[in-house]
C-alpha cells in the first residue's frame, strides 16, 4: 500500500528539530547523504492525545528510507528501523493511566516531539448521523458545552473522507482536542456523554475518537477483504477497484453494471437509452419548469406517474465557458437519477437529500450545443428534480457558476417500482470506501471499546443487516488486532410513522437484527433508545441518555462489572393454559407499566397474521391474556418504526422490542 502524502496542521504540534536543523523537514536526497529527513508520527498521534492504558502501544510513522529510529513516551524508549520506503514502526510497553508525558521519535539527529499525553481509556466511536450529531446541536447544549472544562476528557473527530483505495495515513490530520466550552461543541454528543460517564465511573482519563458520517449505510464501513466474504458485493467491488486504478475506467464498468440492471428490471430500459444520445431528437417532447416533485405537478400525466422520466436540457457555451467548466450541480433530486453530458455517464445518485455534483471529464464540453440528460426514478412521493432553479449550474474550477435553463424537455417512461443500486464508490452508500479512508490509516492504534449508532439507512435490508453488523465486528477487531474488542451498540431510536393496527415496521426489523447481533456475540452490549426518540424527527436532541446507556453496557462488556448492561430482555414465550406468558431478563428489580396497570404494544400472531393483545407485567413476566387461543406461532413487542410503549423495568429502563416464537 501506497502511503498518502503527510500533512501536519499548523500550529498544533509542537515539534523539535535538534541538530541545527533549520526546517522541520528537510527534504532527503536521492544521491548524497547531506540532507536529513525529521521523522515524524502518524497524523492519528498528537498534542493533547490520550493513548491506550494497560495495552502495548504501537506507534507508527515516516522517517528517511532505512534510519534507526527512537521513540520515547515518559520514561520508556524503544529502536526500530525504517523500511526502503521511509515507514516505521515501534511498540512501547503497557504503562497505567496516567500523563501528561511528552511522545517523541528520533532519528539521525532530528526530533519530533508530541506533547500533553495521556494514558487512559480510549473509545472508537462510528456510524451515521446520530452518531455524528454535535454537541452544539443536542439537546441541553448551552448548560452541556459552557461546564465541560475538563483536562482529563480529550477527542478527536475524524475529518470525513472516502477513498476506492485503502489509505494508510489521513488526508487530513485530526485533531486531538481537550474538552472545554471552546471545544466540546464540536464533539459527538453521543460519544461524548459515553465518555463523560464512564470517567467519571473509573477516574481515568479517557479520549475518543469519532468517525462518522452522516446517511452512510454499515457497507461502507467495512474492509473490502471482508466484504468480499459476501459472494453479493463482488462486482461492486471489482468497480470500486477499477475506479480507484483508473476513474474513466471505472466509470464504464459501473455503467455497463447500472445498465445490466436497468435491464432486468424494466423492460423498455434498452430503447429508451437511445434518450440519452445527444444527437435524439427530441422536438416532440413537452417542456416543463422543474422545482418540484412531479406529484406536485399541475400537469395530470406528470402529478400521476410513479416510476422513471426523462429529462434533456440544452445548453448553449463559448469556448472560455467549456474549457472552464468541471462539475455539473443539479441539487436535490428525488430519488435516483443516471446522468449524461454529451452522451457520456457522469455519476448517479439514489439520496433525495443529497445535492447532485458531478464532475465533468475534460474535453466532454465544447463550444456551441451542449445536451444534459436526466433519468430520473422516483419513490412512493413523487420524484423530480426538487431544487430551485439557481441549484442546477455548471461550475467553473474558478466557483463561477454557468445556469441551466429553467424549461427542460421531458417524457415519461415506464411505470416502475425498483430501488437503484447506489454507485459503490459514491459516500454516504458506498462499498468499503469510508472503511479505507476513515478507519484504516488508525490500523495498530488500540481501544478500549468501539461504540456503533448505525441502521437508519439500512432500514429496510434487516435480514442482510443480521449478517453485516457482525462482519463489521470482526473486521474492526482483525484491523486493530483486538479479538475480543468490545463493542456497544445504540439501538435505533423511534421515528416515522405511527402503528394504528399490526403491520411490517422497517424499524422494528432493524432493531431486532441488533439485537441478535449483540445477544450472540459475548463481546457486545446494547442500548435500547426509543423511549427518548422523536417520531418527527430522525436526529432526537436527547443524546445524554443514549451515551449514558452505552456506558451503562460497556460497564459490562469493556470493564467487566456485575450488572445488568441494560433494560428487560424478553427469553421466552411459552402457552399457559388460555394464555401466553413472556418470561424477561434484566428487570432490575421486576417489570412496571407506566399510566396503565395494562402494558401496551404487545402482538400475537398466527403466522404473519397479528393483533394487539391484552397484556398484563408482574415480577419478571408479562402475560397476554387469551392470546393462545387459535394456533399463535409468535408473540412481538414494539413492532412499529415509532412503537408507543410503556413496559420498564424497577429502574426506569425500557423493555426491549422483539419478535419470539411461542414455544
Amino acid at each position: 500500500m501506497k502511503l498518502s502524502r503527510e500533512r501536519r496542521r499548523a500550529g498544533s504540534v509542537k515539534q523539535t528539530v535538534l541538530g541545527g536543523l533549520g526546517a522541520l523537514v528537510l527534504a532527503a536526497s536521492a544521491h548524497s547523504g547531506a540532507a536529513t529527513q525529521a521523522p515524524v508520527f502518524a497524523s492519528i498521534f498528537g498534542d493533547h492525545a490520550v493513548l491506550q492504558r494497560d495495552q502495548p502501544i504501537e506507534t507508527w510513522g515516516k522517517a528517511a528510507p532505512g534510519a534507526s529510529v527512537a521513540v520515547k513516551l515518559g520514561d520508556k524508549a524503544v529502536q526500530a528501523a525504517a523500511d526502503g520506503s521511509g515507514r516505521w514502526r515501534a511498540q512501547l510497553p503497557a504503562m497505567p493511566a496516567g500523563g501528561p508525558y511528552a511522545l517523541s521519535v528520533s532519528a539521525s539527529g532530528a526530533t519530533t516531539t508530541l506533547h500533553d499525553i495521556l494514558l487512559g481509556d480510549v473509545f472508537l466511536c462510528g456510524g451515521q448521523s446520530n452518531m455524528e450529531l454535535a454537541m452544539a446541536n443536542a439537546t441541553n447544549a448551552p448548560m452541556d458545552v459552557t461546564y465541560s472544562a475538563n483536562p482529563q476528557i480529550r477527542f478527536a473527530n475524524i475529518v470525513r473522507e472516502t477513498s476506492p483505495v485503502l489509505q494508510e495515513e489521513f488526508k487530513t490530520a485530526p485533531q486531538w482536542q481537550v474538552a472545554g466550552a471552546q471545544t466540546t461543541g464540536q464533539a459527538s454528543a453521543v460519544c461524548y456523554h459515553m465518555a463523560r460517564s464512564l470517567h467519571r465511573q473509573y477516574k481515568v482519563p479517557v479520549g475518543f475518537v469519532n468517525a462518522s458520517w452522516g446517511g452512510s449505510s454499515i457497507q461502507s464501513w467495512i474492509s473490502a477483504a471482508s466484504m468480499r466474504k459476501l459472494g453479493a458485493y463482488g462486482e461492486a467491488l471489482d468497480v470500486v477497484d477499477a475506479y480507484g486504478k483508473d476513474v474513466a475506467a471505472g466509470m464504464r464498468a459501473e455503467e455497463r453494471r447500472q445498465e445490466a440492471w436497468w435491464a432486468s428490471v424494466d423492460p423498455a430500459a434498452r430503447a429508451q437509452r437511445a434518450w440519452a444520445n445527444p444527437e435524439f431528437d427530441d422536438s416532440a417532447w413537452p417542456a416543463m419548469e422543474l422545482g418540484a416533485r412531479w406529484n406536485e405537478s399541475s400537469i395530470e400525466a406528470v402529478s400521476k406517474h410513479r416510476g422513471v422520466v426523462w429529462f434533456r436540457a440544452t445548453v448553449e457555451l463559448t469556448a472560455q465557458q467549456a474549457g472552464s467548466a468541471t462539475q455539473l450541480l443539479l441539487g436535490q433530486i428525488a430519488t435516483a437519477d443516471t446522468t449524461w453530458v454529451n452522451g457520456v455517464r457522469v455519476g448517479a445518485g439514489i439520496n433525495w437529500w443529497a445535492g447532485r455534483d458531478y464532475a465533468v471529464p475534460k474535453g466532454l464540453l465544447k463550444a456551441g450545443k451542449n445536451v444534459i440528460v436526466v433519468r430520473v426514478l422516483d419513490d412512493d412521493n413523487g420524484g423530480g428534480l426538487v431544487s430551485p432553479a439557481d441549484q442546477r449550474v455548471l461550475r467553473a474550477a474558478d466557483g463561477s457558476s454557468i445556469a441551466l435553463p429553467l424549461r427542460w424537455k421531458y417524457h415519461l417512461g415506464s411505470h416502475l417500482k425498483a430501488a437503484q443500486p447506489p454507485t459503490p464508490w459514491e459516500p454516504p452508500t458506498s462499498v468499503t470506501t469510508l472503511y479505507n479512508g476513515m478507519i484504516a490509516p488508525m490500523q495498530g492504534f488500540r481501544f478500549k471499546l468501539a461504540a456503533w449508532y448505525q441502521g437508519e439507512a439500512n432500514a429496510g435490508a434487516a435480514q442482510e443487516y443480521r449478517t453485516l453488523l457482525p462482519l463489521l465486528f470482526a473486521d474492526w477487531r482483525k484491523t486493530f488486532a483486538q479479538p475480543e474488542l468490545p463493542f456497544v451498540v445504540a439501538q435505533l431510536t423511534s421515528f416515522g410513522s405511527v402503528a394504528t393496527k399490526p403491520g411490517y415496521s422497517a424499524w422494528a426489523e432493524l432493531r431486532e437484527a441488533q439485537s441478535v447481533s449483540v445477544r450472540n456475540d459475548p463481546h457486545a452490549g446494547l442500548a435500547v433508545t426509543f423511549d427518548f426518540g422523536d417520531r418527527s424527527d430522525i436526529h432526537p436532541g436527547q443524546k445524554a441518555i443514549v451515551g449514558a446507556r452505552l456506558a451503562r453496557a460497556a460497564r459490562v462488556v469493556a470493564y467487566g462489572e456485575k450488572i445488568t448492561p441494560g433494560g428487560p430482555q424478553a427469553v421466552s414465550a411459552s402457552r399457559r393454559g388460555k394464555d401466553i406468558v413472556i418470561r424477561f431478563t434484566d428487570t432490575n428489580g421486576g417489570l412496571r407499566t407506566y399510566s396503565s396497570d395494562m402494558a401496551i404494544g404487545f402482538e400475537v400472531c398466527e403466522k404473519d397474521a397479528c393483533k394487539y393483545a391484552r397484556a398484563s407485567a408482574k415480577g419478571d413476566t408479562v402475560t397476554l391474556h387469551g392470546a393462545a387461543a387459535g394456533h399463535p406461532s409468535k408473540v412481538r413487542y414494539a413492532w412499529a418504526d415509532a412503537p408507543f410503549i410503556n413496559l420498564f423495568s424497577a429502574d426506569d429502563l425500557p423493555a426491549n422490542g422483539f419478535e419470539l416464537e411461542v414455544k
